[in-house]
């Protein structure tokens, strides 16, 4: 096999194309201009770019958490953990260290995504699935969730924000369970590690990046043909998600509306008691007597 039919067949496999599919698609110059202006930060492009790449998560979590010597074993991005009564989640990023230590890390630029009772749940998770049957308490893990966020969520111009259980009672003194919640301000602008850290994160050129780790995996994404080809694919398939997700919901509002407007109508007629009216419509009896009042 030729060198160029090799490569064909590796971009092929990086789209989850075949060959003739590969050759036919077209990178559009809409989404090359998106993908020109992503960042690590962006969901999308962090996915990718973390992808098999345990020394770019590595050098985040020893910025992080200030240990030059943290080693990555096992990494993983858009990591599905399921819960067995509930609701399950899906990590950022997923990581263990050489010491067996486990990592969450999450990217979010929305606040609402990293409220404090979501670090609770993901917390709770990586221990609920730590233990096989019979194993002792104290083989559990420390774990480590981790929230990159675009904005300061603590309000304290601090880089980074550590959250850990104390005994109140006993001077804050730390209780040890081995979990722990930080929190890492993406306004930060410090002269520091974790600042030069969230630059990077937020930078779009990768010529602008401080850690050569970062800036040669962004180059593989923005400049490379293969990367670019990827980047392009996932852009337009997370805008396919978000055009369904969309249509699903204003099927939901339209089907509401549909149904409001009906039981409006009955309850105007005068002619079924609230509780037909309900089992008519499927709304609670408790929304049909909010919506009689509503018409009062």
């Amino acid at each position: 096999m030729t060198k160029a039919k090799h490569n064909d067949r590796r971009k092929a496999s990086a789209l989850g194309k075949t060959g003739a599919e590969r050759s036919a698609y077209v990178m559009k110059r809409e989404t090359l201009a998106v993908v020109k202006n992503l960042r690590l930060m962006d969901d999308t492009f962090m996915s990718k770019c973390l992808e098999n790449a345990p020394e770019c998560i590595e050098l985040i979590l020893q910025i992080i958490l200030g240990k030059k010597d943290l080693k990555v074993i096992k990494s993983q991005t858009e990591y599905p953990i399921k819960s067995l009564q509930g609701r399950g989640v899906r990590f950022d990023v997923f990581a263990r260290d050489s010491k067996g230590r486990e990592y969450d890390i999450e990217i979010q630029r929305a606040k609402d995504g990293a409220e404090p009772k979501r670090a609770r749940y993901n917390s709770a998770l990586m221990d609920a699935n730590a233990l096989k049957s019979g194993e002792d308490f104290d083989k559990l893990r420390d774990t480590y969730v981790i929230f990159i966020t675009e904005n300061d969520m603590m309000g304290g111009g601090k880089d980074v924000y550590h959250v850990n259980r104390m005994i109140e009672e006993l001077g804050c003194r730390a209780f040890g369970d081995g979990t722990h919640i930080i929190y890492v301000n993406g306004a930060t602008r410090s002269a520091t590690d974790v600042g030069r850290l969230i630059h990077d994160l937020l930078c779009r050129d990768a010529a602008d990046m401080y850690f050569d780790v970062l800036r040669k995996r962004v180059n593989e994404f923005k400049k490379s043909e293969e990367g670019r080809l990827t980047m392009c694919e996932a852009v337009e398939e997370f805008a396919e998600k978000i055009a369904v997700r969309r249509e699903a919901r204003g099927k939901r509002e339209g089907r509401r509306e549909a149904v409001l407007a009906l039981a409006k109508k009955l309850l105007a007629n005068g002619k079924l008691m609230l509780k037909e009216i309900a089992e008519c419509t499927g709304l609670s009896l408790v929304q049909v007597k909010e919506l009689k009042a509503s018409m009062a």
